[in-house]
């Protein structure tokens, strides 16, 4: 039974592509490689695993291009990874399990968890659920020309597998940004999530005043994600810090809170205003409650687990310092190194206050 497709869109990616498909290419029962134009040996590199490859000619539209590959697949389910995506050794003994739950033709989304950034030990800093899996019917085709995504629905279930993004390049900066001026240039209405992401490329891209003016536009729409409606805040928030605007830069943070439940990264955000200003106690109150925020990976938004623990830890002992109470310094230190072990800046920051304290 052809069971699991793997569906690929490519271009250029001789750099990276064998790694992809050297580190999963046993779990598929086909691998479907769509090249939107490659001038290199991707093509070459790619017919070491599949006969299945096409050519499609780059419409300046990503969904386009997945759901060409998606039209190719033959299997019940299909999923897709970037050429620069890999799978451990660990994490493709869970899809091997997960693949024969899949025979029973109930599941309709797997979720599974996108690492896209890593400290030093190859710890995952910054992970996030995307709808990697999906049941291979006309229910599931992705949307959107830039930042395109599957809407999950159906019997949608959560797995502790995770995708590793592991870039050797950046994008071209303004490359996301191009395609949806090109979009807007030729009449195209934004969708609120299309408008979210435009904003983000603007201020991405330092458009700041053009980035403040399209987030705000972003937050009056209706039907718009929560969370990318918290993220908004955020990110407007950075840009009137940009412009020295601190009074809007707060206030931006402040109405996220008329969306939902403060978010830990908001919170930070707020903290590092205020302790930039000096005004350590009121830092202190918003770090303290980011740290004891609990992290909803299945949220659907970015999040950054270090701004629930590490971070507002380590920027309280920060602040203690500054207020001369060397001991709650050293006690939020501590905190900050239980949950980031060896972390040199907590290290030497132990060796200070060791000193401050004379122990």
């Amino acid at each position: 039974m052809n069971l699991l497709s793997l569906c690929m869109i490519v271009k250029n990616e001789e750099a990276v592509l064998e790694r992809c498909l050297s580190s999963c290419y046993k779990l598929f029962d086909e691998i479907i490689i769509v090249d939107t134009g490659s001038t290199d040996n991707t093509k070459k590199i790619a017919k070491k695993f599949t006969n299945k490859i096409y050519d499609f000619v780059w419409n300046n539209d990503f969904s386009k291009a997945r759901n060409f590959s998606i039209s190719k697949s033959t299997c019940s389910y299909f999923m897709w990874l970037d050429a620069d995506d890999i799978i451990t050794k660990q994490n493709l003994k869970k899809l091997f399990i997960l693949k024969e739950k899949l025979k029973n033709n109930i599941i309709d989304t797997v979720m599974l968890k996108y690492s896209i950034s890593f400290d030093k030990n190859n710890k995952p800093t910054f992970s996030y659920y995307r709808e990697r899996i999906c049941k291979n019917n006309s229910k599931f085709l992705f949307h959107d020309f830039v930042h395109e995504a599957i809407t999950p629905s159906g019997n949608i279930v959560y797995k502790n597998i995770e995708i590793e993004h592991r870039k050797l390049k950046e994008n071209k900066a303004n490359r996301n940004l191009k395609l949806y001026e090109i979009n807007k240039k030729n009449g195209v209405v934004f969708s609120p999530r299309q408008q979210f992401y435009y904003s983000r490329e603007l201020y991405f891209n330092n458009k700041i005043k053009k980035a403040i003016t399209n987030f705000n536009k972003f937050l009056k729409m209706e039907n718009s994600f929560l969370e990318n409606k918290i993220e908004a805040c955020l990110n407007l928030s950075n840009c009137y810090l940009i412009l020295g605007d601190k009074t809007n830069a707060k206030q931006s943070l402040i109405n996220s809170f008329m969306f939902d439940t403060p978010r830990s990264e908001i919170l930070c955000a707020l903290g590092y205003i205020y302790k930039n200003e000096g005004n350590y106690l009121k830092a202190i109150y918003y770090f303290n409650l980011a740290s004891h925020n609990k992290i909803n990976l299945k949220s659907g938004a970015f999040v950054k687990p270090e701004y629930y623990n590490y971070i507002p830890y380590l920027e309280q002992c920060v602040c203690y310092f500054n207020l001369k109470d060397y001991k709650k310094a050293y006690y939020f230190n501590n905190l900050a190194l239980k949950s980031k072990k060896d972390d040199i800046i907590c290290l030497n920051n132990e060796k200070i206050l060791k000193n401050y304290l004379k122990v």
